[in-house]
Parts: structure tokens; C-alpha cells; sequence
């Protein structure tokens, strides 16, 4: 075995989050918008399993839709640490494999947090360690949710959304997720929303999102009835499922629902969990991934995070 591996196999729990409110600004000179949203993470979640090997490092997942290899963000990110540990070349000594859960490309951040937990697994597997600063600039270009996953809990992110700050936690809810048949990409619904932002300037028109605006936040308290997804409307516009399901979810009992990030994921909070199964049930049509699962804080993420 070389030298820098010290654990022959290791699993790491990869969890999804939700954007429980997403404002989203005027569109940068860089290309991308500034955004204030509030994050959450859920049980839901991916199994990243990093296995010591001689040779280079490989990522395999058999999910449809997930690409392998050099291609996938895992690989990615195992690449992007290996050269911040001042080593050269091209990663070694470890097969990834990836077990998903989380729906691919449905606003979940499932990608992101499967490179998030190889990198967490990769520093135990080499016995090496980076400056906290160091570890969020590698987050960060995994992805704009990137730092989050590393705080996890209930966070607010500004600027791209990896300016992140932890908040007080939101109390456990049970959540039931709905992911229609369609998805959409997240340059889609940000250029859907552009594009009906201009159309409304034209028109002399209430904006649609355009100016960050502050989260429903007073003090530690987060009011669920004030939550938004500057996103949504635009989205839904092409994709009149996604008011069909957040609708369902709001007559099923939900204390707020609504799509989460870009689509095409909508999420419902429930105080119990009887009611977000039979909810469930409700929303569940032919073609919908429809899960059950619920919020968990950071102390959560913490004892649930290997194995």
C-alpha cells in the first residue's frame, strides 16, 4: 500500500440539501448572479466509497445520467486536493465508487455533495489535512453550494451562495420530496429567468427577482410562511408540474412548499411524520420520484456522516 494511505476502505455519507429560500440579484459582470438563499440539508443521501488501490484514481457510479471517470465532479475534486497537498501529477491509490439516492439534476446538490464527501474521506484515506481556507477555496469550485456542505445544518449563502454563515437551526421537519419526470439544468432556469426579467422591463412590468433581497430571517427565527425561490416562477412557467406538485403538497398539509434551487425538485415541510407519508402518497403520480425524508442540524451531520 503507498505510503500516504492509511485506511484501507472508507464510506462517507453524501447529503443532499434544500433551498429552503432563494433570492436571486442582478446578474454579474462574471456571469453569474448574486444570490441570498437560505440552505438546509436532509437525510437523503449518496454513499461515497473510497477504496486504497495501486494506480490511478477512479470513479465509477452506475446511476443513469451520472458520468464516470475524469468526468464526474468526484474525480474532480479528488484532482483539485491532491495538487493543493503539493502533490504531482494526477491523483493515485483509490477507486471511488458512488451509490446514489439523491435525484440527478433536480436542485438537490447531489453532485456537489458527492465531491464534498470524497474530499472529507480523501483527507482521512492520505492522512493529510489543508488550512480551513484552502479546504473552501477547493469546496467552492466544486460548485456554488460547495462550502455549504462543509457547514451544513441551516446555513445562508450570498454572492454566488459559497459566502456561507450558519444560522440557528430550523427545528426537525419531515420533508417529502417530488421530482417530476422532467428536469432542469441550472444555466436553463437562471437564463428562463433573464429572459422574463427583461420581458417585464420591456413592458414596464414588476420585476421578477433582479435585486438580492434580505431572507425572512428576524433575529435566530426563520418565518416559513415569508419563503421564496426567485426561481420558481419562471421555471414553473415552462414547466407547469412544478406548480402542480408544490400545490398538491400545500393542500396535502405542508407549512410551506415550494421547487428547491433550480429545479426540478419541490419540497414540502410537515411537523410530523404521518403526515408527510400520507402527503406522500398524495402527490405520487406516474413518472415522480416521491421520497420521505427529513432536516437534519449540523450535530446530526456530524455523528451520521461515515459508515
Amino acid at each position: 500500500m503507498p505510503p500516504y494511505l492509511r485506511i484501507p476502505v472508507l464510506r462517507v455519507r453524501a447529503y443532499a440539501k434544500i433551498n429552503l429560500d432563494l433570492r436571486v440579484g442582478v446578474r454579474c459582470a462574471d456571469g453569474f448572479h448574486d444570490l441570498t438563499t437560505i440552505l438546509q440539508s436532509i437525510a437523503l443521501h449518496d454513499t461515497v466509497t473510497l477504496r486504497a488501490v495501486e494506480g490511478p484514481c477512479r470513479v465509477r457510479c452506475a446511476a443513469a445520467g451520472v458520468p464516470a471517470g475524469e468526468a464526474n465532479l468526484v474525480w474532480r475534486a479528488a484532482h483539485r486536493l491532491w495538487g493543493a497537498l503539493g502533490r504531482r501529477g494526477e491523483p493515485r491509490g483509490v477507486a471511488i465508487t458512488i451509490t446514489k439516492r439523491i435525484p440527478v439534476a433536480a436542485g438537490l446538490g447531489g453532485g456537489t455533495a458527492d465531491a464534498i464527501a470524497a474530499l472529507r474521506g480523501l483527507c482521512r484515506l492520505w492522512d493529510a489535512s489543508l488550512e480551513p481556507i484552502r479546504l473552501h477555496e477547493v469546496a467552492a469550485e466544486m460548485g456554488a453550494d460547495g462550502p455549504f456542505f462543509l457547514v451544513g445544518g441551516t446555513a445562508l449563502g450570498v454572492g454566488r451562495g459559497d459566502e456561507v454563515y450558519p444560522l440557528a437551526e430550523l427545528p426537525r421537519h419531515w420533508t417529502v420530496i417530488a421530482v417530476p419526470p422532467r428536469r432542469v439544468s441550472t444555466a436553463t432556469a437562471y437564463g428562463w429567468l433573464d429572459r422574463d426579467v427583461a420581458t417585464s422591463a420591456r413592458h414596464g412590468r414588476r420585476r421578477i427577482g433582479g435585486t438580492r433581497r434580505r431572507p425572512p430571517v428576524a433575529g435566530s427565527t426563520l418565518d416559513l410562511t415569508a419563503l421564496t425561490n426567485d426561481l420558481e416562477r419562471p421555471v414553473a412557467r415552462r414547466r407547469p408540474e412544478i406548480r402542480v406538485a408544490t400545490r398538491m403538497l400545500a393542500r396535502a398539509g405542508a407549512l410551506t412548499a415550494a421547487m428547491t434551487g433550480s429545479g426540478s425538485a419541490v419540497f414540502g415541510l410537515f411537523t410530523r411524520r404521518a403526515s408527510a407519508v400520507g402527503a406522500a402518497r398524495r402527490v405520487r403520480r406516474a413518472g415522480w420520484t416521491v421520497l420521505v425524508t427529513r432536516t437534519l442540524d449540523r450535530a446530526g451531520l456530524a455523528q451520521q456522516a461515515w459508515g
